[in-house]
């Protein structure tokens, strides 16, 4: 990924707002992992008060260790909450549990976004792993032989990117999802509410720059490949 070249310049933009997007999500759920929430939930708690209100019973909670290690697993139908957001109270362990929780919903409701980001994960994890080898091997060749690893490198790359892209509108949907249960259900109060959409919101931005990151670099992978034509 970091092949050294005047071209990795073009970087630069996509890993500041990386760097600035990481460092945003950390300081607002610490900011609002402070703030308890005043009906005093569990994170497990509205997960599991969530799924019920939605009639999805073969969704279980768990905890696992990490730091803003929570995620929803498809395969085991487990939502998986850190120890800070599984036993934690604030508005952030709530607001992130529920956001689990829309993942979770997004799959039991075959949430087409979902569907079609789901299917990708097999060639973008490929692509995420081969594309750059194959890429940069093929620059070495001056030959068809060398073209058609720099071409493939480039393809692979491309469904990494689609993956990146198709994920904004899934991790947006889950959020909107969260706020929406959390104060219908009663669990987080009005004056609550745009707190844990800050604490959302900031998760959603290491996802546009992922997705920036990603578009700079096929950027850059089809002018080194442009070069080379030179």
């Amino acid at each position: 990924m970091f092949y050294w070249d005047p071209s990795i310049i073009i970087l630069i933009p996509g890993l500041i707002l990386a760097f600035w997007a990481q460092a945003k999500v950390n300081s607002t759920f610490q900011r609002y992992l402070r703030v308890n929430s005043r009906k005093g939930y569990s994170g497990a708690q509205v997960a599991r008060e969530l799924l019920k209100a939605n009639g999805v019973h073969d969704v279980s909670v768990e905890m696992v260790s990490g730091h803003l290690s929570d995620h929803y697993d498809p395969r085991s139908k487990v939502i998986r909450l850190s120890p800070q957001v599984y036993q934690g109270t604030s508005v952030a362990a709530v607001g992130v549990a529920a956001h689990e929780t829309g993942h979770a919903l997004q799959h039991n409701q075959e949430y087409f976004p979902l569907a079609i980001r789901n299917s990708l994960v097999p060639v973008a994890n490929f692509g995420s792993n081969m594309a750059f080898p194959l890429f940069f091997i093929g620059l070495l060749f001056q030959s068809n032989f060398g073209w058609t690893l720099m071409n493939l490198g480039i393809l692979l790359f491309t469904a990494a990117l689609l993956f990146q892209v198709m994920t904004l509108p899934v991790e947006l949907n889950a959020s909107n999802r969260a706020v929406t249960m959390l104060t219908g259900q009663g669990i987080l109060d009005l004056g609550e509410e745009g707190a844990a959409r800050k604490v959302l919101t900031a998760a959603a931005w290491t996802y546009v720059a992922a997705v920036a990151v990603a578009a700079l670099q096929l950027i850059r992978l089809l002018l080194l490949r442009g070069q080379r034509e030179d």
